[in-house]
């Protein structure tokens, strides 16, 4: 049976109003010490515009949204592995998670909400490593790590495949707004993230299934 692939976006919330985004099919919100709750709204405009370029690319997917941060791009590692546990619970076929958290000392707990996602056959796509930082859970084993490429078209990305992991490069610009010039809008490995993630659920309509799994 044909069914729409589902994402779970971790990030500032969500104006579901929008006309980048035409809606979603609900959310939580994750405060720092991980408890869920009911406002998913977007109050920095980061969010929106992430889910912005997934709908772009992927316009029937069934998204659902996961709010780590609201005043400021902060999150604690327990809110962002709460927000990973709720979309394991979701069965999420992809995740997107375009920020982290740099701290070592939730590494573990990282892990483990990553291999509960892994284990119900859910790619997680997330940032990797910028100018030396390092981010989790992006660098962490089975996770999809993206890094930038500015000279990447926005409807294409690049697959790096070694010995150790599957990553991707990706153009770090976002949906554009007509009469913005896009050096003026947001951009920054957050919207490589999307743009990977949003590229995935398009193979996704295509295949009717999850290629990856």
């Amino acid at each position: 049976m044909n069914r729409p692939v589902r994402i779970v976006v971790i990030d500032s919330g969500v104006h579901a109003s929008h006309p980048h985004v035409a809606g979603v099919s609900g959310g939580v919100g994750v405060d720092s010490h991980g408890r869920l709750q009911d406002d998913f709204v977007d109050r920095l405009g980061h969010g929106t515009a992430v889910t912005a370029v997934i709908r772009e690319k992927a316009p029937t997917a069934e998204i659902l949204i996961a709010k780590v941060f609201d005043r400021e791009l902060a999150a604690t590692g327990t809110a962002l592995a709460a927000a990973c546990e709720w979309a394991a619970e979701q069965h999420a076929d992809l995740v997107n998670l375009s920020l982290g958290t740099t701290n070592v000392q939730h590494t573990d707990a990282l892990t483990a909400a990553v291999a509960r996602l892994r284990a119900r056959g859910t790619a997680i796509v997330a940032a990797g490593v910028q100018d030396g930082v390092a981010w989790l859970p992006g660098t962490l084993p089975g996770v999809w790590s993206v890094t930038l490429d500015w000279l990447l078209p926005r409807d294409q990305c690049r697959v790096v495949i070694d010995s150790r992991a599957l990553s991707f490069t990706a153009s770090g610009f976002p949906r554009p707004i007509p009469g913005i010039p896009p050096e003026k809008n947001l951009k920054g490995l957050s919207f490589a993230v999307a743009n990977v993630t949003g590229l995935l659920a398009a193979m996704f309509d295509r295949f009717d299934a999850a290629p990856w799994s």
